[in-house]
């Protein structure tokens, strides 16, 4: 059985008046059903143009220039504009970072979710709202009868996220594409909506593109992780692997600036300099001039993805007999192992 989804050298593309700028520079990777995909990076790796160049989202003067994504067996790019519609907010959902944006403030929860219904499925409109109480049902919304004749601006952060999730899933998806979910939200709030989304993964076969900044909610909630800096993914491989023993430079910046991994009263690890812009990315290794080990050889050659030491994990630099050394010493320490 083939899976889920498929992507495979996909390369995106923003004409512009003085040139092509490449966004995502043959970007690969496969996702199936029950599993979930963290795509990790800093603003501007090309996280969120991958995630809507899946569906076919991405605004003009932007274009899949090059690759496949293949859907449940389809090429999706191949698709005319009606047959993609009926893909996209249908077979694939999408989430986004704000619940306030997805919303229109001046129809009801029930408006919204109705409308959605009858847009993607022939059902009457009793129907459509039996379908809309069964899925907040789902996401735990107290009080969903309640809940449909509100407007959004009466409930919280939280409840509009999950009734997002809900719209989401108005269309019994195969895959939800997350972007950002639960930045807008309080820690407490966010464990909840994680736990929510890895639960809906597992009881309604579904799988899951995960995309955030957050390195520790990706460790919690993703069996894989794909690492991007702009515009490629750098380093992917088992969750476990990557966060334990990465072997990217900027994968190691990454996790050791996270809160939690110095000593109490240390200052918190971070990368120096900035994400490179698309129309300033670096020769060699785009990484380079942010990387305390880099050579010669990354200032002028392109790093391609290769085996990082287990099986599944990859990653794209020239150094990786230094970066295996560094990892291997750094397991071996009495800290670590504690």
């Amino acid at each position: 059985m083939g899976h889920l989804l498929e992507v495979k050298d996909l390369k995106v593309t923003f004409a512009l008046r003085f040139g092509d700028l490449t966004a995502i520079d043959g970007v690969s990777f496969t996702l199936d059903r029950k599993e979930k995909l963290g795509l990790v990076g800093e603003s501007g790796a090309g996280k969120s143009v991958t995630g809507f160049s899946i569906i076919n989202l991405i605004s003009k003067p932007g274009f899949i220039s090059e690759g496949k994504v293949i859907f449940e067996g389809l090429e999706l790019q191949s698709l005319s504009d009606k047959d993609i519609r009926s893909i996209r907010g249908n077979r694939i959902s999408m989430i986004f970072q704000d619940p306030m944006m997805t919303l229109n403030p001046v129809l009801t929860i029930g408006t919204q979710m109705i409308e959605t219904v009858m847009a993607h499925k022939k059902v009457s409109k009793k129907e459509a709202a039996e379908i809309a109480l069964e899925k907040l049902n789902k996401v735990y919304i107290p009080s969903p009868e309640k809940r449909l004749q509100q407007y959004p601006h009466e409930c919280s952060g939280g409840m509009r996220q999950r009734i997002v999730i809900a719209i989401a899933l108005l269309t019994d998806p195969s895959l939800i594409i997350a972007d950002e979910p639960t930045t807008a939200l309080d820690v407490t709030i966010q464990a909840g909506i994680m736990d929510l989304l890895i639960e809906l993964c597992n009881t309604e076969n579904m799988g899951l593109i995960l995309i955030t900044h957050d390195l520790a909610v990706v460790s919690q909630v993703t069996e894989k992780i794909a690492v991007m800096y702009a515009g490629k993914i750098i380093e992917t491989g088992p969750t476990d692997l990557i966060v334990k023993k990465p072997r990217h430079p900027y994968t190691k910046g990454l996790i050791k600036s996270l809160p939690g991994a110095q000593q109490p009263g240390e200052t918190l690890n971070q990368i120096p300099g900035m994400m490179p812009t698309l129309t300033d990315i670096p020769k060699g290794c785009a990484f380079h001039p942010r990387c305390e080990i880099h050579e010669s050889v990354c200032t002028t050659k392109i790093p391609i993805l290769q085996e990082a030491g287990q099986k599944d994990h990859l990653a794209a630099c020239h150094l990786l007999h230094k970066t295996l050394e560094e990892t291997n010493g750094a397991q071996s320490t009495p800290e670590q192992d504690n």
